[in-house]
């Protein structure tokens, strides 16, 4: 596990999964959202936003999470492991409202800022029905030959880490 993809719905528990990941491979974690937005939460224009992630993936040893689908080819396509976390809507719904009251609406400790939108509740609630098969589709374009890892559960992503 040299060059890692962790994605997810929102609330799956990709930020933890990678952080605990991190932690006991010896090595940082980059969340794509501290990339994607600056540090006033606006977006990076999209050629930074491309740019940072081929600088990226361009090592030897990396672990990435978070979604962005436009540019998730980038990453599978270096990937040797490929970690996705499909789990249900109400239990990512339920892993956004934990967060929220852990942070209490602000910055997490990797700067990324806690926002609940209603479109983000729309995208959760169908995540699977218009994201997962994109992803998987993805997955089999870009990522042939990477191991994948499938948790459809909060018990089975725990084991993960």
């Amino acid at each position: 596990m040299d060059r890692i993809v962790v994605v997810g719905c929102g609330g799956s528990g990709k930020t933890v999964l990678a952080r605990a990941l991190a932690a006991r491979l010896g090595r940082s974690v980059t969340h794509l959202d501290a990339l994607y937005y600056d540090e006033c939460w606006r977006p990076r224009p999209v050629e930074e936003f491309v740019a940072a992630q081929r600088d990226l993936v361009a090592a030897d040893r990396w672990l990435v999470e978070g979604n962005y689908a436009a540019t998730l080819p980038i990453r599978l396509a270096r990937a040797d492991t490929v970690i996705f976390l499909d789990l249900p809507a109400v239990v990512c719904l339920w892993g956004v409202l934990r967060r929220r009251w852990r942070y209490r609406g602000g910055q997490h400790t990797d700067g990324v800022y806690d926002r609940i939108t209603w479109s983000f509740v729309r995208y959760i609630l169908g995540y699977r029905r218009t994201m997962r098969p994109r992803v998987r589709q993805l997955i089999g374009e870009h990522a042939p030959a990477a191991k994948l890892v499938v948790a459809t559960s909060r018990r089975q992503a725990n084991r993960l880490r």
